[in-house]
């Protein structure tokens, strides 16, 4: 963890420019820090890149950027998990969107395993890890899709939540976005501080688990949308990203009567390292 005091000459300043400044960075790399949601000052998460300093402030941030700040980012192999002509199912990782733009999941695969047609049949937000169906053809997509609408899908998720989950099992049907929406809770393991848990769920809607969690006041480890905006444990600093994981996928072959697609992903090290912050790990 870096920990930087604003003097009385630095006040003023507004956070990108302090933070490049500070990490002989440059405003834009200093704006993609920014963008991660890992900086804090006084110990409160802010992204804003005109958030004024003042003089006493503490600016926080887990670690400085790696490599060469300008340079483009390589592009990363994916993990394939399963694949057949119709489907793949990978292994996303954190950081990038699952389709929509250059540096996609959707994106990389066409390239790595030479599927130009290939999309994304459902998504992941950016920063949640995990299994990930993708389509060869525009045939096998809109079958898929149509199996997702008939809600023989099952989803798992594997994630760290704020404070101890006192059920070892629950069901959350609160609505969201005036949508029906049902999460199954299962408590894996627990410490003083932290939970780990198992979540299944039946409806899909935008963050939900994360919003589910958060409406229990248990919200997901390092979540700075939904989750708690000051934080007192110098842990939670160090927390990079959400931690959620979608370790399982299942559903029937949209295209082979009789199969089924099915695939389970290892929980990634940054989950592990967080398991082991908060007493939950070996």
């Amino acid at each position: 963890m870096l920990s930087f005091v604003v003097s009385r000459v630095e006040s003023g300043q507004n956070l990108q420019v302090y933070l490049a400044s500070k990490m002989s960075i440059s405003k834009r790399a200093s704006k993609n820090l920014l963008d991660t949601k890992n900086v804090w000052v006084n110990r409160k998460c802010v992204w804003m890149a005109h958030h004024v300093l003042r003089q006493g402030d503490t600016v926080e941030i887990p670690a400085p950027p790696k490599g060469k700040d300008d340079a483009p980012a390589a592009e990363q192999k994916i993990r394939v998990l399963f694949e057949d002509e119709h489907y793949l199912i990978v292994d996303k990782p954190s950081g990038i969107l699952s389709t929509g733009e250059v540096g996609s999941v959707a994106t990389i695969m066409r390239r790595q395993v030479d599927a130009p047609a290939a999309q994304a049949v459902h998504r992941l937000d950016r920063d949640t890890t995990g299994c990930l169906l993708l389509a060869k053809s525009d045939a096998a997509f809109n079958a898929a899709v149509a199996v997702f609408k008939t809600r023989r899908v099952s989803k798992t998720y594997q994630v760290i939540v704020c404070g101890r989950f006192e059920r070892s099992a629950s069901t959350v049907q609160n609505e969201l976005d005036d949508a029906r929406a049902v999460s199954h809770i299962h408590r894996e393991a627990f410490s003083k501080d932290a939970s780990f848990l198992k979540v299944r769920i039946e409806t899909g809607r935008t963050h939900q688990i994360r919003r589910h969690l958060a409406s229990l006041r248990h919200p997901v480890l390092g979540d700075r949308e939904h989750g708690f905006k000051t934080v007192r444990d110098p842990r939670l600093l160090t927390v990079p990203r959400h931690m959620l994981h979608a370790s399982g996928l299942e559903l029937p072959h949209p295209m082979v009567p009789g199969a089924a697609l099915k695939a389970h992903s290892p929980l990634p090290a940054d989950f592990r390292r967080c398991l082991k912050l908060f007493d939950m790990g070996k």
